[in-house]
């Protein structure tokens, strides 16, 4: 690697630790405030608020460090153009393809990283954040069941339960649903069980009563039960726990069988394209740092400054992501156009192939055989 190359390649990397340390946390304060309202408002301890904020934050870099690539490659470019640094080596005969090598370098650096969050640390902590929640959910469902006191597990919802038998057994339900607008439904019952499943616990009443107050009318209706099945999966959460696409690894998503299809209950289209997206998005990080600097060497030389090229780069990079999530909603249509998520990267590529080819056309040497004629032609 020449020494222009390590030059410019150590400053891209100092700069983009440095920004990806800004946005991490910036972003990362406005996540940790909602989950420590969420959580401690569970009555869970703060240990659990640490380890669902350092499960979470593999999914947080994944989605700063491409834009953190992006800044780096735009502040580190417009420094060394006014400073004449970019300047100076184009005098000495450097194209614009050439100077765009060690942003090349900088943009693999990162995509390696990246890849490896996403085949790798990006499954492995989304299947430990499920399995702790579903964990955390079967707290609250034990929390729930307390005898003699009026408890109010959720907004517009109230539960007593009278007596809990030593076999687990709820003697004198209490229910009273008040969610729905308009309309309030109170639930009595001689026993009731909590049944653990797949897709939430369930509270089965037995031998119960119905009370349905329509508001707005102003009526009641009265109903008897044998026995009803109230879902509890909505309140506080799924007793089982599946495995979504996301917690898959990679060699999974190669060659899914059906008993994992039945289990994440995706179809074949979401499975090839998460694949696609786990090689696709790390080189998109290429394509970005490329994408800025491009940009701006192939902008003309203002005294207003540089803003103009970088409002330009700036369009253009989320011209690309409106791209990349058009793209998304059109592979999940079917497992055969997983291939779609290849277009943003090759349009990123061609803009960026475009804009250097246009600015080693303006900066090709004129020919100074006209202004020779002339001096000769005077007297």
């Amino acid at each position: 690697m020449a020494r222009l190359d390590r030059y410019i390649l150590a400053q891209l990397l100092w700069v983009f630790g440095f920004f990806s340390l800004i946005l991490v946390a910036v972003t990362w304060v406005n996540q940790a405030v909602r989950l420590f309202d969420q959580i401690i408002s569970d009555g869970q301890p703060m240990l659990v608020f640490l380890e669902f904020t350092l499960l979470s934050l593999p999914m947080l870099i994944r989605t700063v460090l491409p834009v953190a690539a992006f800044v780096a490659a735009v502040y580190v470019t417009v420094n060394l153009l006014r400073s004449n640094e970019m300047a100076v080596a184009q005098a000495a005969g450097l194209s614009p393809f050439r100077l765009a090598r060690p942003v090349l370098w900088f943009g693999l650096i990162v995509a390696v990283f990246l890849s490896v969050l996403m085949h790798f640390l990006i499954p492995a902590a989304r299947a430990q954040l499920s399995q702790r929640q579903a964990d955390i959910a079967q707290n609250i469902t034990g929390g729930l069941l307390q005898q003699g006191v009026f408890q109010h597990p959720g907004e517009g919802l109230t539960v007593f339960i009278s007596e809990i038998t030593l076999e687990g057994a709820l003697r004198g339900i209490y229910l009273s649903d008040r969610r729905a607008p308009g309309q309030r439904i109170d639930y009595t019952a001689r026993s009731a069980l909590v049944v653990p499943e797949r897709d939430g616990p369930k509270l089965v009443m037995i031998d119960g009563f119905a009370q349905i107050l329509d508001r707005r009318t102003g009526r009641m209706f009265t109903t008897t039960f044998g026995d009803f099945t109230y879902d509890l999966g909505s309140l506080i959460g799924p007793a089982g726990r599946r495995r979504a696409v996301q917690e898959l690894t990679t060699p999974e998503l190669l060659a899914p069988s059906s008993a994992l299809i039945e289990e994440t209950r995706a179809s074949p289209a979401r499975f090839a394209h998460e694949l696609a997206s786990r090689f696709v998005d790390p080189l998109m990080a290429v394509a970005t740092a490329l994408l800025g600097f491009s940009v701006l060497i192939a902008g003309r030389f203002s005294r207003l400054g540089f803003w103009r090229p970088v409002l330009t780069a700036v369009a253009l990079l989320a011209l690309i992501q409106m791209l990349a999530n058009a793209m998304a909603g059109q592979a999940l249509r079917g497992p055969g156009l997983a291939w779609l998520a290849v277009v943003p990267l090759m349009a990123a590529m061609a803009m960026v192939a475009a804009t250097l080819a246009w600015a080693a056309r303006r900066r090709r040497p004129r020919s100074r055989q006209p202004a020779m004629a002339q001096g000769e032609a005077r007297p």
